[in-house]
């Protein structure tokens, strides 16, 4: 069983910086890919980022594009998600999941990722 474990969300001030962790176990994580996904009250689940394992390639929503960057650690089993000039709108709960296959194809619904954890809270508000 893929098991992952988000961290490092809290409140912050418009404009202002977070980093969340997503920590895995039970798989090798260079053989799956790793999103992020948020889900704020009232709205539809969105991907924000994955992360590939087959070359590392990233993919960005249009809305956090320039401003947020995927990356991981395989010798951790870690995947980050570094936020930066960070607004109201990303007020949401974040969650990290898991595909097989390498690949980040349908990241931005979550289809076909199989774990997810339980989701870590930013709240951006001043």
């Amino acid at each position: 069983q893929v098991q992952l474990v988000e961290s490092g969300g809290g409140l912050v001030q418009p404009g202002g910086s977070l980093r969340l962790s997503c920590a895995t176990s039970g798989y090798t994580l260079n053989y799956y890919a790793i999103g992020w996904f948020r889900q704020a009250p009232g709205k539809e689940r969105e991907g924000v980022s994955c992360i590939s394992a087959s070359d590392g390639s990233t993919y960005y929503a249009d809305s956090v594009q320039g401003r947020f960057t995927i990356s991981r650690d395989d010798a951790k089993n870690a995947v980050y998600l570094q936020m930066n000039s960070l607004t109201s709108e990303d007020t949401a709960a974040y969650y990290c999941a898991a595909r097989p296959g390498f690949y980040c194809s349908g990241y931005k619904t979550g289809v076909d990722f199989g774990s997810w954890g339980q989701g870590t809270q930013v709240t951006v508000s001043s």
